[in-house]
């Protein structure tokens, strides 16, 4: 195990993120990397994700049987995020950990112009795909810089006005499928080894805690509340990142 990792940071950035990744569906390398990033290299703070996020996204995915739909309707997006994040991986797996951090600071800098342009905007069927291609470049290319799809992912789903349990179980497919070329590369460069993933397999326990009792509380949120905490999450996460 690698032994100077910052336990108390490690346990809360998990547990945080699992909480909100159950309750939203979304959130986990969104509040567990940047605080992770506070006590450690973001590279490392990426690879400790590793297994809480394929096992999180994978969980929600099939949990609504929504997994097929989800890929049927979101395929020319998933398509799309899966190249960009391959021509994109290789040269932030080759950035040092100081390039690294200036990177996820651009990141976080999108992700604050995503949540102040118009977060109700809606998006007609008729240009779904079409804007879904785009979305996938774009958050192709900003998880193989960052591994943050989050910001754009969130912002057209939630355009599209999906109902709860269908806005959780389509963006767990979009993450998985974001995920698996980002790690696959990883492993492959030799940012992955047998110490990070046995640090990410320890990371499980209070991210599983955090995921089990967020899916509590979203089954007290009916749509319209669950979109409005969504948004509420989204500003709070915006003012965070510009207090960064």
């Amino acid at each position: 195990m690698i032994p100077d990792l910052p336990w108390l940071l490690f346990a809360v950035a998990l547990l945080t993120g699992g909480l909100v990744k159950g309750a939203l569906g979304v959130g986990l390398p969104l509040v567990a990397v940047p605080l992770l990033s506070l006590g450690m290299p973001p590279h490392l703070a990426i690879a400790l994700l590793v297994v809480p996020v394929l096992a999180s996204n994978f969980w929600q995915a099939v949990e609504g049987g929504r997994l097929v739909p989800s890929l049927q309707r979101f395929g020319g997006l998933i398509a799309a995020q899966f190249l960009a994040t391959v021509l994109t991986v290789r040269m932030t797996l080759a950035l040092s950990a100081s390039q690294l951090s200036a990177m996820l600071a651009g990141a976080v800098l999108l992700a604050v112009a995503l949540m102040a342009w118009k977060p109700t905007l809606q998006i007609s069927a008729s240009r779904e795909r079409a804007v879904g291609v785009g979305v996938g470049l774009l958050s192709g290319l900003l998880g193989g810089v960052s591994s943050l799809t989050g910001p754009v992912i969130i912002t057209y789903l939630m355009a599209l006005r999906l109902r709860r349990d269908e806005f959780v179980g389509s963006i767990s497919i979009i993450y998985l499928s974001a995920a698996l070329p980002l790690y696959g590369a990883m492993l492959l460069f030799g940012r992955l080894g047998p110490t990070e993933l046995t640090g990410s397999l320890l990371a499980l326990v209070p991210m599983a805690a955090g995921l089990l009792a967020g899916k509590a509380l979203r089954q007290h949120l009916d749509d319209n509340r669950f979109r409005r905490v969504l948004l509420v999450f989204l500003i709070v996460l915006a003012i965070l990142l510009l207090l960064k």
